[in-house]
């Protein structure tokens, strides 16, 4: 088959989600300028840049008390941070609650029965329990097309690890700890196997 988006499809559900997948999962957390704190999770998030070390996470809808974004966006334009935790299988079932569309005045990490811990760069919280967290300098917020679409991009100024996830080696291995990845629909996917491939060398 072949569509365009503008036109539509005949499925019963929109397949691009399905096609660009598995996509990793950035369990955001910010701190607003009143103090409240937030987290929610956003599989449109990847590492972007190493040097310096970036990722970026975009933002797709809005909720009324809160204008044209969300709370996450809404908490980075005031104070200009946030942590971008990663999700374990364990925590899938408290990620899945803090997606909820609480109102502004609940704090996730409570409704989630989540442990917070202190950043160290930053002033905001992190999931206590998280496998890693990465703690952002906002350094831009572009305004993509479409109705409530924000990119936010943030410069890594610190990064935790839990010691379980290394292994012998000193290598961070996502087996270890089951690191959760968004697919279509309502479909999730934890990584179990992995391989290596190592990049062919120069020819000519």
């Amino acid at each position: 088959m072949f569509y365009t988006p503008e036109a539509g499809h005949s499925l019963p559900h929109s397949p691009l989600t399905a096609i660009v997948a598995p996509r990793p999962i950035g369990w955001i957390s910010s701190r607003g300028a009143d103090g409240r704190d937030n987290l929610a999770p956003y599989s449109y998030f990847n590492l972007v840049a190493s040097a310096p070390a970036q990722v970026m996470f975009s933002s797709t809808a809005q909720k009324a008390d809160r204008g044209d974004t969300k709370d996450s966006v809404g908490n980075i334009r005031e104070t200009g941070v946030f942590c971008a935790n990663i999700v374990s299988e364990a925590l899938l079932g408290a990620m899945n609650l803090s997606a909820a569309n609480w109102p502004r005045d609940i704090d996730e990490f409570e409704a989630a029965g989540l442990a917070k811990a202190d950043c160290q760069t930053i002033n905001c919280p992190r999931v206590a329990d998280a496998p890693a967290s990465l703690e952002c300098v906002v350094s831009q917020i572009i305004t993509l097309e479409g109705a409530h679409n924000f990119m936010v991009i943030g410069r890594i100024t610190g990064v935790h690890i839990a010691d379980t996830c290394l292994d012998a080696n000193g290598a961070f291995d996502p087996r270890l700890f089951g690191q959760a990845s968004r697919l279509g629909y309502a479909d999730y996917a934890v990584v179990r196997d992995t391989f290596a491939m190592p990049r062919p060398q120069r020819i000519g």
